[in-house]
């Protein structure tokens, strides 16, 4: 099937986005309001972008509204700074509910129960219990033409790594670490590693077969067809996942 982009709506669009572009990382990023409230967000149009310099970068939409910009992108341009965590397993629950859209003044991380820890270089804490954390200062933001959407890039001037995932010569024990990608609107969970070439026995046995689904919901489940998901990239706040 072949779909003119040209035609297809920005909601359109992001469900081939989303679903094509799979696993995404997951920047769970940080930061601090103006009067100082605590803002978290889990974004996953989210890469690096330069070595030295160490430079991350994050795409950011409008809240579901498609008019109001979102806190956390508010918060990086006006104080410069945020911090990018690793999303992983044993944090999925409050990863997932930090999307919800939560009023300015309501801080985040009372609302997910997550407890702050003093970053070394920026303003906004660190979120206790993520393995790997990256303190960053604005380098620079690019608006789209609506206005609406924008490209920050972040400059890394601190990293913080778990001690016992940083290995001689400066490696990342990265089979430790137990990282959440996004699926679509879902997510996974990276527990193998390969390098090629597979023998056919292995490469036979993965021919076809679906994803697991550790949620235990049917084979056919997708977050996209319920009241929950939004465009946005936002979770809708609903009774059972209001924290």
């Amino acid at each position: 099937m072949h779909i003119d982009a040209e035609n297809l709506t920005a909601e359109s669009a992001y469900k081939l986005l989303i679903g094509s572009v799979i696993p995404r990382p997951i920047a769970w990023v940080s930061t601090l309001s103006t009067n100082g409230v605590g803002n978290l967000a889990p974004i996953s149009f989210f890469t690096v972008v330069g070595r030295k310099p160490p430079m991350v970068s994050l795409s950011i939409q409008p809240r579901s509204d498609g008019v109001t910009l979102k806190d956390s992108f508010v918060n990086m341009r006006d104080t410069g700074e945020f911090v990018t965590h690793l999303a992983t397993l044993p944090q999925a629950l409050p990863l997932h509910l930090s999307a919800n859209e939560f009023e300015p003044d309501e801080d985040e991380f009372d609302m997910v129960g997550l407890e702050k820890l003093p970053s070394a270089a920026v303003k906004p804490p660190r979120i206790a219990g993520a393995p790997i954390a990256f303190e960053c200062v604005v380098e620079m933001i690019v608006p789209a033409a609506d206005g609406l959407n924008h490209l920050v890039v972040g400059k890394v001037v601190q990293f913080y790594i778990r001690d016992d995932l940083y290995l001689p010569g400066g490696r990342i024990d990265t089979g430790a670490i137990a990282p959440v990608g996004r699926l679509a609107a879902e997510y996974t969970v990276v527990d193998n590693a390969f390098v090629p070439p597979l023998d056919s026995e292995t490469l036979e046995r993965f021919k076809g077969r679906r994803m697991e689904r550790l949620d235990k919901r049917p084979d056919d489940y997708s977050m996209i067809e319920t009241s929950e998901w939004s465009p946005s990239g936002s979770i809708m706040r609903t009774e059972d996942n209001a924290g």
